[in-house]
């Protein structure tokens, strides 16, 4: 008899692959379902601070929100741009038009306790707290399907900085970026800019700002020299209209700003906008630099760079034109600029000059406003334009809801208006409070199986009720 060679190495690893086999068939995994974990009620397509209180208003009332952020760090504008001087909404009489959540941010400012970024940081934290987040992502693709009139954005397909893709569904999609990462690839129509103004043919925005951030400032003796000139005509023609200083904030000195001339022809240094961060430390809303893209990362860091380099000679003359800069020193950079304007697409209703200036109010109303309408320079217009300081106006759902797209908002500076409507909407408290606002009516409404464009009179009525009830939001007509 033939003896049965056996090869012991295969037949143990024999054995141990049916050790495992049978391992394996005993378990029980979860099931995944792909589809199921990448499908949610919102999708905010940036990190600026309105969006994100849309996202937690929704989020707080339920619903599934993600916030892709296509920056590499969160916080946009009022975070990695440091845009810390906060500007005031009021009526004719003087009263705040600041409401909703932004307010408890804004009656920190106003006080003192929320001055320095650390401050606006601990602020931003709180108010993103559990909204799942990622940042630097690429979006790679869009699915568009038609419903009856309108479009639907079916998906997004997107990457993140592993390279790796995630495809997502969503009821909403919320544009939240300064450069329309969402809707700059969506068939949509631009509204006309600041070219507008002046008829010209190319597309031109407003300038963008560097922030600038001294210590060791003298604040005391900066007050002090502005009364020492009174009366105020004295004080305008030394240092130029507007120009006023309290406590807290410091305005004006045109007269000397006009006299700086900058390293740089794409920059240049306005009448000063200061905030007392207490301390000793100041930030400026001063240095504007023109023709910025900020869909173009190599444009950005060229204007951040340009800042930067030019800061050092603001220092000096600083030091040598404004009591209480004597010794000023340089207090670091913002990582980021203050954007003021680029591309706004149509929605279905376009505010417009005369429904700013006749204090118009809608019946589907999300925000209210009343700043000035300002409009910062560009190239060809340094020196910027004012067009008037209009009453208490009212500002529409419809005008956050993006034309033909049945499930497309746009929240913050993508707001649909008119430059010149644009002027005075953009104020970063007035559109907080739409999106506040856009963020509870979809909490609320979708759970009643209500789509925002079948939202009626009616139901706005009842909308505005329980605004003004639950969350002290007073927008009624």
């Amino acid at each position: 008899m033939k003896k049965l060679k056996v090869n012991l190495p295969s037949v143990i690893l024999l054995i141990i692959l049916t050790l495992i086999a049978q391992l394996f068939s005993s378990v029980s995994f979860p099931k995944i379902t792909r589809a199921q974990a990448l499908k949610y009620d919102v999708v905010v397509i940036g990190s600026e601070i309105q969006g994100v209180l849309l996202a937690k208003a929704a989020r707080d009332l339920g619903l599934n929100v993600i916030i892709l952020d296509p920056r590499t760090k969160p916080g946009g504008e009022l975070i990695q741009g440091e845009m810390l001087v906060l500007d005031k909404p009021n009526d004719k009489q003087g009263r705040s038009l600041v409401q909703g959540e932004f307010k408890k941010l804004f009656n920190g400012y106003e006080n003192g306790t929320i001055r320095k970024a650390v401050d606006f940081e601990r602020y931003y934290q709180k108010m993103i707290k559990g909204i799942p987040m990622k940042s630097g992502i690429v979006i790679d693709d869009i699915d568009i399907a038609a419903i009856k009139k309108d479009k639907s954005v079916k998906s997004l397909t997107y990457h993140t900085k592993d390279g790796t893709k995630f495809t997502i569904q969503a009821e909403y999609w919320v544009e939240n970026t300064d450069f329309n990462a969402l809707t700059g690839k969506l068939d949509v129509q631009r509204i006309p800019g600041m070219e507008s103004l002046y008829k010209g043919k190319k597309p031109d925005y407003m300038t963008a700002t560097f922030m600038l951030k001294f210590k060791n400032i003298d604040w005391a003796k900066l007050h002090q020299s502005t009364i020492d000139e009174y009366p105020l005509a004295n004080l305008e023609k030394k240092y130029g209209p507007n120009t006023y200083v309290d406590w807290n904030y410091a305005t004006g000195y045109s007269n000397l700003m006009n006299t700086y001339k900058s390293q740089d022809r794409q920059l240049k240094l306005r009448g000063l906008n200061c905030t007392n961060q207490k301390d000793g430390e100041v930030i400026i809303n001063a240095l504007l630099i023109y023709d910025v893209d900020p869909s173009d990362p190599k444009s950005v860091q060229s204007a951040i760079s340009k800042g930067k380099a030019e800061a050092p000679y603001i220092q000096k003359f600083l030091r040598k034109t404004i009591p209480g800069f004597a010794k000023a020193e340089l207090n670091g950079f913002p990582e980021y600029l203050y954007i003021r304007d680029y591309n706004r697409f149509e929605t279905e209703y376009v505010l417009d000059y005369p429904d700013v200036m006749s204090s118009k109010m809608f019946w589907d109303n999300v925000s209210v406003g009343g700043y000035p309408v300002d409009l910062q320079g560009t190239r060809a217009m340094p020196l910027g334009m004012g067009f008037g300081k209009p009453d208490r106006y009212g500002i529409p759902l419809r005008s956050f809801t993006l034309k033909s797209y049945d499930n497309v908002l746009v929240a913050g500076k993508n707001i649909g208006a008119t430059i010149k409507a644009y002027g005075s909407a953009r104020i970063m408290s007035t559109t907080a409070l739409a999106a506040q606002t856009i963020g509870i009516i979809l909490g609320r409404e979708l759970k009643q199986n209500k789509r925002l464009n079948e939202l009626t009179k009616e139901d706005f009525k009842r909308i505005h009720k329980y605004l003004k009830k639950d969350y002290g939001i007073s927008i009624a007509q």
